[in-house]
């Protein structure tokens, strides 16, 4: 270590760091094997292979690495693995750019990061490495998508897709912000394609079930907003058109509000657009829906931007007032949210409203309000009133009422039922795209969709092809890969060109470290009882409705195939936050503020780095990262090797009892608050105790006064707790003590609560809240005596002027507040 404290002569941690990671790899010292111990899978998620490890992947992954190091001291049987999300889009941008090979770029950057992950220290398990693009990965992917199709949860479909000019790709709904690709930041538009689906939406209402998981309320509230579960009924209008049977089906969680129904309106990419557009309307409708295409779904929803539409020329029929009422196309309805088809009601919907008024259509007021003369023109819409009005027999019914008696009369009459819908959509896969998962199907013209045979897998990936400007698949040009032996007429057929979203690769890779070298299932059915669920994942709340939904509906799925046996796939989830630049932004090289890993620890060693990250503050809540905090963190470890590699020797023939009770006290404390800090990712205050440890048996060492087992026990002590942390630091100093080898395989210290509490407590005196004094008590001291004492202080006494106290709050150990 370098600088003005620095103890270079003794510590050298570039040697130091690199003779224990050698030492560990080759001993295999953090293999996981069957055991009779309590089992814990560990798990962070696990990197894109972008080129290098940035400062956020360290932030991610180090303090994950520390959980696993406690929890196999604690003595368990930890499973914590790594391996590479490694297909995906920025290999082929990398392709077209730079002109070379997806595969060789992607290659390239695993090997790299490689070596910088075994430079961390972190104990992952390297035996079950896997990456997604190796094809005894992706073999089982595939496989995946077979048993879906099998299972009717995954199909092929024509449907409005989000499109990226940008990428050439189709995008699913969670990788659109704000209207634009989540990676190339192009506005999507919709295109019609056909497209594969998983059916995710049969599992919407069990998603919205987390009893049986400890997930951070967050992520919880995300993907209950993401599924978006409503309560409704389900109406069907008849067209008024000659020889057209179809019907116009809404969703609506106001069936109390039909009668209020003068207008209908279809989302532009509505199936029956093109069948009921009369002739005379059919070029505006069409220039519409063209027009619509390049909106984005963010802009369409806004509530600041104006409402437009285009009238259809055609009729449907009110099913209980039998009026006609007109249908027009609107951009503000959305084909993806329930039927793609509202009933508009102006007088109580806002946005039904402002289209009303811009259109001249009508408003009929189906409720009363106390303060709005609905006899009147509306200058609003209003939600609802006190009852029914301007609904025939229904007029005078409640307000609390009208839902549940409108919906029985649609039942009975049999126009409508009581409904639940969603707002999630199937999760849409097909990628057009080269490096992927290709999906297993064949096109046959004679037998239709083709599953690819399961003793045909691996699909594998062409090698060496060519990739062009226009951003097409290299796929779709290569005959000699698409065009194939239909597997059941053996006819000619075409193989299926789109390859599978890279997230399809991440929602079942938990299952496959538990057995990553089976060439003949996913995983052995006696691995999945003796690993699975996932006990503790860590990774950023960013995934909340993207991976981690997809990874509980896969499990699901895997669930009902009886592939294993609960019913999450993660029992506990910690977020961390995000870590940012100096100024306090995210580390962006156009901002100039990105801190290289290799540098620091270059510079620091990896122990340093470490520290540091952990030490800026609360895991989950991120920060910036200041390399000039960095000489602090280095200090403190130096210290604690001045302490842990210098001799101590008691000269005196007798300690100090005091001074040893202080001290065993002092262990104690620090190893209950250091647990409890871990176990609850708190490690800024873990290292704060770390140090604070250090410092008093700095001072003890500077004046000998315990005895020499007492010392030595502190000095083990400190450097056991600080192994999660620090790993390579407390194994050298381990050495140096003469202990066996690995400080990472010695149980964690115990405590003893008794000797941890402390004798004398400094109670805090307010009045009304505010600090006025404070008082020094025995530990044992009850409430009683510490209310007088209290009210005894001269300074109390003076603050009180003879009031009586209207009550006194006491907090046990800490304060005591006199309301007055």
């Amino acid at each position: 270590m370098n600088g003005g404290n620095s103890l270079s002569e003794r510590y050298q941690h570039e040697s130091i760091e690199k003779k224990w990671q050698e030492r560990w790899e080759s001993d295999a010292l953090f293999r996981t094997s069957s055991d009779n111990k309590k089992k814990w899978y560990a798990l962070t998620m696990f990197p894109y292979p972008s080129g290098d490890l940035h400062t956020g992947h360290w932030y991610a992954m180090a303090p994950s690495d520390v959980s696993a190091r406690l929890k196999r001291m604690q003595g368990h049987n930890v499973l914590f693995p790594i391996g590479f999300d490694s297909f995906g889009l920025p290999a082929e941008n990398a392709a077209i750019k730079q002109n070379v090979d997806p595969r060789t770029w992607t290659y390239n950057n695993i090997e790299r990061m490689h070596g910088q992950l075994r430079a961390m220290g972190a104990s992952f398990n390297w035996e079950r490495e896997i990456i997604t693009s190796d094809p005894d990965y992706y073999q089982w992917t595939q496989w995946w998508f077979l048993q879906l199709f099998n299972q009717d949860l995954a199909y092929q479909a024509e449907a409005a897709a989000n499109w990226c000019p940008g990428c050439q790709t189709v995008l699913a709904n969670e990788q659109v912000l704000n209207g634009n690709c989540e990676r190339c930041d192009n506005v999507v538009s919709k295109r019609f394609l056909k497209q594969w689906f998983f059916r995710i939406t049969k599992y919407a209402e069990e998603l919205l079930d987390f009893s049986k998981m400890d997930w951070p309320k967050r992520i919880e509230t995300m993907q209950t907003n993401w599924i978006g579960r409503s309560e409704g009924a389900r109406i069907s209008f008849d067209i008024d058109i000659q020889n057209v049977s179809e019907k116009i089906e809404v969703f609506t969680t106001r069936p109390d509000t039909i009668y209020g129904a003068t207008y209908m309106v279809l989302a532009p990419e509505h199936p029956l657009v093109k069948t009921i557009t009369q002739k005379a309307y059919i070029e505006d409708v069409q220039d519409y829906v063209e027009a619509t295409t390049r909106i984005s779904e963010i802009d369409r929803l806004s509530t600041e931007r104006k409402k437009t539409g285009v009238f259809t020329g055609a009729y449907a029929i009110n099913p209980v007032s039998k009026k006609r009422v007109p249908i027009w196309i609107a951009d503000y309805v959305l084909s993806t949210y329930g039927t793609g088809a509202i009933m508009a009601v102006p007088a109580h919907d806002e946005r039904d409203f402002e289209f009303a008024q811009a259109y001249k259509l009508e408003v009929i007021p189906v409720f009363d309000h106390e303060k709005i003369d609905v006899s009147e023109p509306l200058e609003a819409a209003f939600t609802t009133g006190r009852q029914m009005v301007n609904s025939e027999h229904f007029n005078g019914t409640l307000a609390t009422e009208a839902i549940k008696k409108v919906t029985t009369y649609l039942e009975e009459q049999q126009l409508g039922e009581e409904s639940i819908t969603y707002r999630l959509r199937d999760w849409l896969i097909s990628r057009q795209r080269y490096w992927g998962t290709p999906i297993p199907i064949i096109h046959c013209e004679t037998c239709g969709i083709v599953p690819v045979p399961e003793s045909d897998l691996p699909v594998l990936l062409p090698e060496n092809v060519e990739f062009t400007t226009d951003g097409k698949s290299p796929l779709e040009q290569l005959q000699e890969w698409w065009l194939v032996e239909c597997p059941n007429c053996k006819k000619p057929a075409r193989r299926e060109t789109d390859t599978i979203d890279t997230f399809v690769c991440s929602s079942w890779y938990q299952m496959r470290y538990i057995d990553p070298r089976n060439k003949t299932a996913p995983f052995a059915q006696e691995f999945a009882k003796e690993w699975l669920p996932v006990d503790q994942y860590t990774g950023g709340s960013e995934h909340a409705v993207m991976h981690l939904l997809y990874t509980r509906f896969f499990w699901k799925t895997a669930r009902d195939l009886g592939l294993v046996d609960a019913d999450e796939p993660m029992l506990r989830l910690f977020n961390q936050g995000i870590i940012l630049g100096t100024d306090g932004n995210r580390m962006s090289k156009s901002r100039g503020n990105v801190v290289a890993p290799d540098q620091q620890v270059e510079k620091y060693g990896a122990d340093a780095f470490r520290c540091q990250l952990m030490f800026i503050g609360p895991w989950d809540q991120g920060g910036p990262y200041d390399p000039k905090g960095m000489p602090g963190i280095v200090r403190w470890l130096n210290r604690v090797w001045n302490v842990a590699n210098h001799s101590y020797t008691n000269k005196s023939e007798s300690t100090d009892p005091t001074e040893q009770k202080n001290l065993e006290r002092t262990v104690h404390q620090t190893i209950a608050g250091v647990t409890e800090d871990l176990e609850r990712f708190q490690f800024n205050t873990a290292i704060s105790k770390l140090m604070s440890l250090t410092s008093t048996l700095g001072k003890v060492q500077e004046n000998p006064s315990i005895d020499n087992s007492t010392w030595h026990w502190a000095i083990q002590t400190l450097l056991l707790l600080m192994a999660p942390l620090a790993p390579h630091i407390t194994e050298e100093l381990w050495e140096l003590l003469g202990q066996p080898y690995s400080i990472h395989k010695q149980p964690w210290p115990d405590y003893d609560p008794q000797i941890a509490a402390e004798e004398i407590l400094q109670i805090v005196i307010q009045i009304n809240g505010k600090v006025r004094d404070k008082i020094e008590v025995a530990a044992t001291i009850n409430k009683d005596d510490v209310e007088k004492r209290a009210l005894q202080q001269d300074r109390i006494k003076e603050l009180l002027l003879d009031q009586t106290p209207k009550k006194i709050i006491y907090v046990p150990g800490k304060l005591i507040n006199i309301v007055v």
